[in-house]
This record gives structure tokens, sequence and C-alpha cells, in this order.
């Protein structure tokens, strides 16, 4: 019984240390995936001077909301300008 007990408590230790490293693997990738979508922007966007700094933040913000996330950070831009 106490071989069992071991197993399913090794069973759950691994499980909780493994949940923590698909968070940290979804921010890096959904980063990529933002600093991509913002550096396509800024090189269409820079025809007609509409640019977002690249940055962390502002990637995984797109990163996370997609469009909506690009527009929420040209009305931050705008509003702070």
């Amino acid at each position: 019984m106490a071989y069992a007990l071991g197993l399913i408590l090794l069973y759950v230790l691994g499980w909780l240390l493994l949940v923590p490293l698909k968070m940290i693997l979804k921010f890096i990738y959904n980063g990529i995936i933002g600093g991509i979508v913002l550096w396509l922007l800024n090189v269409v966007g820079g025809i007609i001077g509409v640019t977002i700094a690249i940055n962390p933040v502002n990637a995984l913000v797109v990163g996370f909301l997609g469009i909506p996330g690009v527009i929420l950070l040209l009305l931050l831009q705008w509003i702070l300008a």
C-alpha cells in the first residue's frame, strides 16, 4: 500500500512540475508570434507612419490578444503621444 501511495504521490508531483513548464512555453511561443506580428506591422505601417516599438511586453500583449492587442497598443500610443 505504501508503494502505491508513493507512486501516486510521485505522479502528482511530476504533473505539478510539468504544468508550469507548459505555461512558460506558451508565454514564449506567444511572445515570438507577437514579435513577428509587430515586425510585420512596422514594415507595412512604416509606409504610412504607423509603428509600434517591439519589446517583450508589447509582443506578449499582441501574442495573447491578437488583432485587439494591436489596436490596444495603437490606441495607447495615440493617447500617450
